[in-house]
């Protein structure tokens, strides 16, 4: 048995909710669980590298990972609310609903309204977004097992017991290290940068959002200095990682490469830079017509049509003359033989341009015309 449309839209539904469980449920077992083994990477004695001071725990940063969770996840919902609310008001009071979304029937009785559909759809995918960042973050940092610049002074290695006589010596294993083993496990998950992605993420969906949203007059310097602020705050915590000794260059400059893609092709290809859904062609197309203004075609005359009315003013002439002269039949004559070839030239000219029927006509009548004026003339 075939699905029903709404039937059909109820299961899509369902497998959206699905597929965005098991993002969330992926990002879970990525960061709080140790499903995923991280890649244990070897070192250089006394690399320079790595050899940074330890700088505390994420807490005593100066963008602890709190404050930054909740500004990536309130702000942006903050301000698509706020905004795709007073969008929907201003077109309820210019009344510009006819190029707008209509209310939309999902499943078999919920109706829900513009307002409601678009903030919910924006903001499902930026929940989206935000955990598929997290995963191909937290993926990064299992494959690869990149050190943080602080790892030996974590990792506190025998150097006696491990012969470190030269510094050219590599060392590998999980034994060379004598430090807490969480604090190691965490030092081995810098690259890329999950800071430095999750806020330049944020950021960058909402710069996009609010330029291509708002439209109002009086915002052109506005929306720039708006989104140039938030982009801003990414950046900034980018360099705070570095300036902490927490992530090498590298590790931030993939965070924010990772973070700006997810951002561009969820606006760019699955909200279609939040623009809403157009009316269908059939409807467009009447009500364009609908509203088209009237308008007068000029009228141009041919010049056979100019030739008819001369002519048909010299015989009302001719029947109001007593007589004739000689030489005014001549001239009559030849004007007719003349006439008959221009006629002939139309006549084949027409016949080879079907279309052009009007000419066709004209022509028959320029030839029935002079046809009666020989008459005439011989009368």
């Amino acid at each position: 048995m075939p699905l029903l449309p709404a039937a059909l839209i109820s299961s899509m539904l369902y497998f959206q909710m699905v597929i965005m469980a098991g993002t969330v449920m992926l990002a879970y077992y990525f960061e709080y669980t140790d499903t995923f083994t991280v890649n244990v990477q070897g070192f250089f004695c006394h690399d320079s590298a790595y050899r940074k001071p330890y700088p505390g725990p994420e807490d005593s940063s100066a963008v602890p990972p709190v404050l930054l969770y909740s500004l990536a996840a309130g702000v942006p919902v903050l301000v698509i609310i706020v905004g795709e609310t007073a969008v929907f008001c201003l077109q309820l009071a210019t009344r510009d609903f006819e190029n707008q979304e209509k209310t939309i029937l999902t499943g078999d009785c919920c109706y829900i309204n513009p307002l409601v559909r678009r903030t919910v759809r924006f903001l499902g995918i930026y929940a989206f977004g935000l955990f598929a960042t997290d995963i191909f973050v937290n993926a990064g940092q299992v494959v690869t097992g990149n050190l943080a610049p602080h790892f030996l002074a974590l990792c506190k290695p025998n150097y006696t017991a491990l012969g470190c006589q030269q510094y050219t010596q590599f060392i590998s294993g999980e034994e060379a290290c004598t430090g807490n083993p969480d604090l190691i496990m965490r030092a081995r998950k810098t690259f890329p940068s999950k800071e430095a992605a999750l806020s330049v993420y944020a950021a960058m969906y909402l710069t996009m959002y609010i330029t291509n949203t708002i439209k109002a007059k009086g915002t052109r310097l506005a929306k720039p200095v708006l989104c140039l602020g938030l982009m801003c705050l990414a950046f900034l915590t980018g360099l705070n990682r570095v300036a902490e000794y927490r992530n090498h260059w590298s590790d931030v400059i993939a965070g924010f490469l990772v973070g700006i893609s997810i951002a561009v092709f969820l606006v760019v290809c699955v909200v279609n830079n939040f623009k809403g859904r157009q009316p269908e062609n059939g409807h467009l197309h009447r009500d364009n017509v609908a509203r088209m203004p009237m308008t007068n075609i000029p009228r141009v005359e041919s010049p056979l049509e100019k030739v008819f009315q001369n002519q048909y003013m010299e015989d009302d002439q001719e029947e109001n003359s007593q007589g004739t002269s000689f030489k005014d039949c001549l001239a009559r004559l030849f004007g007719w033989i003349l006439g008959i070839s221009h006629c002939e030239h139309l006549q084949l000219r027409t016949t080879s341009l079907p279309l052009q029927k009007s000419h066709d006509i004209e022509a028959d009548g320029f030839s029935l015309h002079w046809t009666s004026s020989l008459f005439t003339i011989h009368s």
